[in-house]
């Protein structure tokens, strides 16, 4: 079982004589997020770094970062892990941005391609395969220019803005949330705030209320970023879920229990 929840107050703060550094994913699932938090008084008090996930989450493990909106798969991976603020990136059913794209239906591939930015849905998609799809494909890392490597019997997990893309031209297209939810009838969280050291309640607060007005500033947030590749408000308000609620937790701890024993059964 996995804590889900940080209770700062149980545990030795650690002072930190300096901003805090802030690691978030720069595509444009976070832009609600990041909107409140570069155009609140906390921003003052971070130092903001943007990447993809997969780099994000190295960052935390090296302590380059104090927290950072990172894959959940790393959670079981940390000597020390606190999830702060009532939000994520989350979704209960499609999700739009992460899938897997194939030139032929799910039961044809033989070789699936892991989409190098990503933990979490490279993660999933292996156990969407073994409880869902009841197959056994070979998996591959992938390389930077591994989408044009999506040909035959060889998918790909394909994150981000990137995925949106290739929503227009697959053939194709399983979404890897609504999959999750068709077999758990659970929400599905992609990642989360996680900090490497207890940082001070206040500051998390502080923070905290950063996230939230971005979520309630959406209308400015897609007239702030004219994209084609979707409806961005249709995106921010249907296909993504920022709220990190029971609901979605009780997903977090599926999924963590899980990876935690792959050769399982999904629990009842």
């Amino acid at each position: 079982m996995y804590a889900l929840l940080t209770f700062a107050a149980k545990f030795k703060l650690i002072a930190l004589d300096r901003k805090i550094r802030v690691g978030a994913v720069s595509y444009l699932n976070t832009k609600p997020l990041l909107y409140g938090i570069e155009n609140a008084p906390v921003f003052e008090e971070i130092e903001l770094l943007k990447d993809y996930p997969a780099r994000i989450a190295d960052m935390l493990f090296k302590d380059e970062i104090d927290i950072g909106l990172v894959p959940v798969t790393i959670i079981p991976l940390l000597k020390e892990y606190y999830i702060n603020t009532r939000f994520c990136i989350g979704c209960d059913g499609p999700v739009a941005s992460v899938c897997l794209f194939s030139n032929v239906p799910v039961q044809e591939i033989s070789t699936v391609l892991l989409d190098y930015q990503s933990r979490t849905s490279v993660s999933l998609v292996e156990l969407l395969f073994k409880h869902y799809w009841y197959r056994n494909p070979e998996f591959k890392h992938a390389k930077t220019d591994f989408i044009q490597e999506i040909k035959g019997k060889t998918a790909a997990v394909v994150i981000g803005d990137r995925a949106l893309q290739l929503r227009n031209i697959s053939p194709y297209i399983y979404d890897l949330g609504e999959i999750w939810k068709l077999m758990t009838g659970l929400p599905f969280v992609f990642a989360a705030w996680i900090s490497n050291k207890v940082l001070d309640p206040g500051w998390v607060n502080r923070f905290d209320a950063a996230n939230e007005m971005g979520i309630k500033n959406i209308p400015i947030v897609v007239n702030q970023n004219k994209e084609n590749l979707i409806d961005l408000n249709e995106y921010y308000t249907r296909y993504l879920s920022y709220s990190l609620d029971d609901y979605k937790k009780e997903g977090l701890e599926l999924f963590l229990n899980m990876l935690n024993h792959p050769g399982g059964q999904i629990p009842a």
